[in-house]
């Protein structure tokens, strides 16, 4: 089957997109509205974007052109938390992409507990075993539809004892969930280890006739 990107409509090609790019990490951003409420959202275009300094992408849509919560906020106050979630998590994650009132908080109506973070406004989940500090860097504009890539500096790291490990994070024992196409998720599955390759390896040819 052959499909011509081009005659499909920004819904369609979302519907097919997110089913061939997968599995995707969820940002679970919590910012902080002009009225003082915390806003809580999943977004699974996420991605780190460099590592000094640290900084993470995270791409938000407009919803029938309107501007989210999320992305006003963090215009407006220049900062919000990137909060990864687990797979046990995975009921609450789904609820607060619920679109709520504009007066009414994600956290509260979930029962969540935040903690103030440390160099800027939007607070943390407390539920949450990882969350980052992010400061905003810059906003890029991609397409016809109004979407833009929020990138964010990373200032500070907040992580459960346990999933720390000389300077490493045990990735199996975060269990993070997934998205993959419509409302679905998942886990990591089989980790596969590999030996690392200590130098350039020399180029292989494949013979494919």
């Amino acid at each position: 089957m052959l499909i011509d990107t081009r005659s499909r409509t920004p819904q369609e090609m979302y519907r097919l997109m997110s089913g061939i790019v997968v599995p995707r990490p969820i940002a679970w951003i919590s910012t902080l509205s002009g009225a003082g409420l915390v806003n809580l959202a999943p977004f699974s275009c996420f991605t780190f974007v460099s590592n000094s300094p640290p900084m993470i992408g995270v791409n938000i849509g407009r919803k029938a052109g309107k501007e989210k919560d999320t992305a006003r906020n963090i215009r407006r106050t220049g900062d919000f938390v990137v909060n990864i979630g687990t797979l046990s998590m995975t009921d609450l994650i789904h609820s607060s992409a619920i679109e709520f009132p504009e007066d009414e908080s994600e956290v509260d109506a979930l029962g969540l507990e935040t903690v103030a973070s440390i160099g800027i406004t939007a607070p943390r989940l407390k539920i949450a075993p990882i969350s980052m500090e992010c400061r905003l860097e810059r906003v890029i504009e991609f397409g016809d539809t109004g979407a833009e890539f929020f990138v964010g500096q990373v200032e500070t790291i907040h992580v459960s004892d346990e999933l720390y490990d000389n300077g490493k994070i045990d990735t199996a024992r975060l269990d993070p969930v997934c998205r993959i196409a419509g409302p679905h998720y998942a886990g990591l599955g089989d980790i596969i280890t590999k030996q690392i390759i200590a130098q350039t390896p020399k180029t292989v040819i494949v013979d494919q006739r």
